[in-house]
């Protein structure tokens, strides 16, 4: 803990600080490198460190702190390390803090940062994790604060104050989740171990520091011949180191296409996907916000890219100019995904082209990603021709490729993105990685892509019965039972409650009634779901399968799946609890619909035991067509059917006598039988 970097650090251990009054060395020098270790100790204190003393450590991939000033107990000031060889880019930090103590709290001040516009304004805020708990959160929003602070010549400062509350876990802190070159190797290679022929890795060339730029393709065997031809899709990220939320929006398009689905085989039979994801690999290892090792802006440098000094450019242009030139090779997109650090929601930029049918044909495939993406705007899309612009891979291949290729610039917020209802919802890493499953799936309604789709099987259409809750229902229904048997026939059964039903007395009977109720209800349930996938798949879902062509139209994969999410919506356990309980299957036989439920007052049983109602009445159309029979007091018992009436013959009538008029009474007698032959 004694070896530091930090000049200040090294003056405080060895009690050689400036005298009051004397300029401070540190103040005036340029922050070059990221600290290492780094114990701020209060001054004047000699001795090692003890719990609560902050170490401070940027020295591992991605990376970015260049001074911490200790202010007081509470506060500290941290500056971040510009970009390497240039210093004007100050936005990007990533470090860790330990050595705390528990529920020790303290504030950060990020006091050098470039640019005054940010989306701190916003309500946006810094990301934390610890050792136990890895995955990435926001630090929340009330304990942010942006504001132009007059003790740092007035620049805008970021504070926000954090509690620790574990003393041995080491805390990281970063200006948004940080994606590196070994997380995106780690992604590589576990595809490769996956052994499946539709995914292909390979270096397209070395950085300056001698790092790998990783091509991927991603496409079916058969669109490999150099013959056949062929539709490509060409989409490049991370040219700006520190927009690593553009990562992961390449890596959810990627997982999207590399999926064992319908549509995913249909994008890789007909399109092949070049992704270079990471197209500045050592800017990312340094720990940069916009540029490269020797200090350029790659995106401004695809006019004329050098290959010395932009090494991974050069190659990525000669590529795509090849594919241009080559005359089996269809290249309809080049997409450059980046991240905005001053608005909102996923957008687009496009070019400006003279001809108006090239111009139109570029603003399909927004308007088609606002339907699928709710984080996507169509009002931030813009089509410009800024000549700031000039040098960037949209208007550099936008004027140098074929008319039919499209070229953007995806952009996606470093916050958050606005709803319909104007509600602000705050990106995580899931959130970028569904936007870029969401641009896969645009793709498929661009090109007019149908899956080849097959009819779902009872089990899929039918939403899972929980057996233990209906195991233990049956239970209590036959103690139910039980109990009700016992306080008629006057037994030596116990019906008190807290009896055990393992008793030897209880046991025999309990045992029986579970077994056979629960093979009643098993079968049920088997008879219920062969109905309604039977029903379902009989009027709703495509029986023959539909060939994947281009030219298809496009539609959804089961219009079946808004009745199953309608049984998904309701209750069907609990329904079934009521309609199929020892004592309703007593009252109702099987063959028939459930009886309705009678002793619960909650609506969604009602439609649920509708819905099964329907379905069953659905397999007896013939019987309910025709008239019921009618039944006489005289001839059946309560208990017996009538029969079924033979065509052609009727049934004679038989008076009620409780309505039959007194002997004698004419008149009475005359309008009775009127009125039972215009009933009849």
């Amino acid at each position: 803990y004694y070896i530091t970097n930090n000049l200040r650090m090294r003056n405080t251990v060895y009690g050689d600080s400036p005298e009051p009054g004397e300029p401070d060395p540190l103040v005036s020098e340029e922050v070059v490198g990221n600290v290492s270790k780094l114990c701020v100790l209060p001054p004047g204190y000699r001795g090692p460190p003890r719990k609560g003393h902050l170490i401070f450590d940027a020295n591992f991939e991605s990376g970015n702190l260049g001074r911490v000033d200790y202010i007081t107990e509470l506060e500290y000031d941290i500056f971040i390390r510009p970009d390497t060889c240039n210093p004007r880019f100050r936005v990007w930090f990533y470090f860790t803090v330990e050595n705390v103590k528990s529920d020790q709290r303290v504030i950060f001040n990020i006091v050098n940062f470039s640019k005054t516009k940010s989306l701190y304004r916003e309500g946006m805020s810094p990301v934390v994790r610890s050792t136990s708990r890895p995955k990435w959160q926001r630090v929340p929003g009330k304990n942010v604060f942006y504001y132009k602070c007059p003790d740092h010549r007035k620049n805008y400062v970021m504070s926000f104050a954090f509690q620790f509350d574990r003393e041995d876990d080491v805390y990281e802190f970063a200006y948004c989740f940080p994606y590196t070159n070994a997380r995106l190797s780690s992604w590589i290679a576990k595809q490769e171990e996956r052994d499946i022929d539709y995914f292909y890795a390979d270096v397209l060339c070395d950085t300056v520091q001698q790092r790998n730029l990783d091509i991927i393709t991603i496409t079916s065997p058969d669109n490999i011949h150099p013959t056949k031809q062929k539709r490509v899709i060409f989409i490049t990220a991370r040219v700006h180191p520190g927009e690593s939320p553009s990562s992961y929006v390449c890596e959810g398009l990627m997982e999207f296409i590399l999926e064992d689905t319908p549509e995913a085989k249909a994008l890789r039979d007909h399109i092949v996907f070049k992704f270079v994801p990471m197209l500045n690999p050592d800017g990312v290892a340094l720990g940069n916000y916009r540029c490269s090792l020797m200090g350029f802006d790659l995106n401004r440098h695809w006019t004329d890219p050098s290959r010395w000094a932009h090494p991974t450019l050069e190659a990525t242009k000669a590529l795509l100019l090849e594919y241009n030139d080559n005359p089996s090779v269809d290249l309809d997109f080049y997409i450059d995904i980046h991240a905005h650090s001053t608005l909102m929601n996923g957008f687009m930029y496009g070019n400006v082209y003279d001809d108006n049918d090239r111009f139109e044909r570029q603003a399909v495939f927004p308007k088609l990603l606002c339907n699928n993406a709710e984080d996507f705007s169509l009002a931030f899309t813009s089509f410009n021709k800024d000549a700031v612009k000039a040098g960037t891979g949209r208007r550099f291949l936008g004027s140098c490729l074929s008319p039919r290729s499209n070229c953007y610039t995806l952009e996606v917020s470093f916050y958050s993105y606005t709803t319909q209802n104007s509600q602000v919802i705050p990106y995580s890493v899931d959130g970028y990685i569904s936007l870029g499953r969401n641009v896969a799936k645009t793709f498929l309604n661009y090109y007019q892509l149908t899956p080849v789709t097959t009819p779902p099987t009872a089990t899929q259409l039918m939403p899972p019965v929980n057996k233990s809750k209906l195991r233990a229902h049956i239970r209590d229904e036959v103690l139910m039972v039980h109990r009700q048997r016992n306080n008629t026939s006057k037994t030596t059964l116990q019906t008190d409650s807290s009896r055990n039903p393992s008793d030897a007395i209880y046991k025999p009977a309990y045992e029986a009634q579970l077994s056979n109720s629960t093979t009643s209800l098993q079968s049920y349930i088997k008879q219920l779901r062969s109905k309604m996938a039977r029903e379902l798949t009989q009027k709703q879902v495509p029986s023959k399968e539909m060939m994947c062509t281009p030219n298809s139209t496009v539609s959804s994969m089961f219009t079946a799946k808004r009745a199953y999410e309608t049984l998904r919506s309701l209750s069907p356990v609990t329904v079934l609890y009521e309609s199929y309980s020892p004592s309703a299957r007593s009252a109702s036989p099987v063959t028939h619909h459930p009886p309705p439920v009678t002793h619960h007052n909650n609506s969604s049983f009602t439609r649920v035991s509708e819905a099964f109602t329907q379905v069953s009445t659905d397999q007896h159309v013939d019987e309910s067509d025709k008239p019921a029979p009618r039944t006489t007091s005289s001839s059946t018992g309560p208990d017996q059917s009538p029969g079924p009436r033979s065509e052609g013959t009727r049934r004679p009538f038989t008076r009620p006598k409780s309505k039959e008029p007194a002997v004698g009474d004419n008149a009475s007698r005359t309008k009775f039988r009127i009125s039972k032959t215009r009933e009849r």
